[in-house]
């Protein structure tokens, strides 16, 4: 098999933790991971250790290196699927639906450690998750609009200010006065 990334290297076995193979390749630091596998491989771990307190998993982490187009699967030639990881980040996990088998881009698997999802990875390919992931892209955009209007003081106060009034019992009041003038 050819990396989809590449798509001159082969993928070579590797083992991105012990006991979780896969299929890397030696020039992009990609990886294809059998979902079939990593599924063992979560059930064989037993009690998970609190992952963002590893060491060195944060320098890993990048965003530089994630496919920006479309991939096929090594596999079947098929069109991979691009789901987001998190709104905070702009990397994203290549699924084949069809081969049930995962690629990650040099670092992801590093983000997935930090973010504390390399136990639950299959929760990422779910629609309320991708919902949750661009409903904080979203919101991460209109703050930096707004940072970019009013500066970083003032948009720390409108947060502030949003988190206050949005249970607020008279929030409509509230708004009503603040935009009276």
């Amino acid at each position: 098999m050819q990396c989809p990334k590449c798509k001159t290297h082969p993928l070579r076995p590797t083992k991105i933790e012990p006991g979780l193979s896969a299929m890397g390749c030696l020039s992009c630091e990609g990886a294809m991971i059998s979902l079939l596998g990593y599924r063992d491989w979560v059930e064989s771990q037993g009690e998970v250790v609190a992952e963002a307190d590893c060491p060195n998993t944060a320098s890993a982490v990048s965003e530089d290196n994630d496919t920006k187009t479309a991939m096929t699967c090594p596999k079947c030639s098929r069109l991979m699927t691009k789901y987001l990881i998190s709104g905070a980040h702009n990397n994203r996990i290549d699924l084949c639906s069809f081969c049930d088998e995962a690629w990650l881009d040099h670092g992801e698997w590093a983000l997935l450690k930090v973010l504390e999802l390399s136990h639950q990875m299959p929760k990422v390919f779910t629609d309320a998750w991708q919902r949750k992931a661009r409903k904080e892209v979203t919101e991460n955009l209109k703050i930096n609009r707004l940072q970019s209007l009013v500066g970083e003081e003032d948009t720390e106060r409108a947060i502030e200010l949003k988190a206050w009034l949005k249970d607020h019992p008279n929030k409509a009041a509230l708004l009503q006065f603040m935009g009276s003038d």
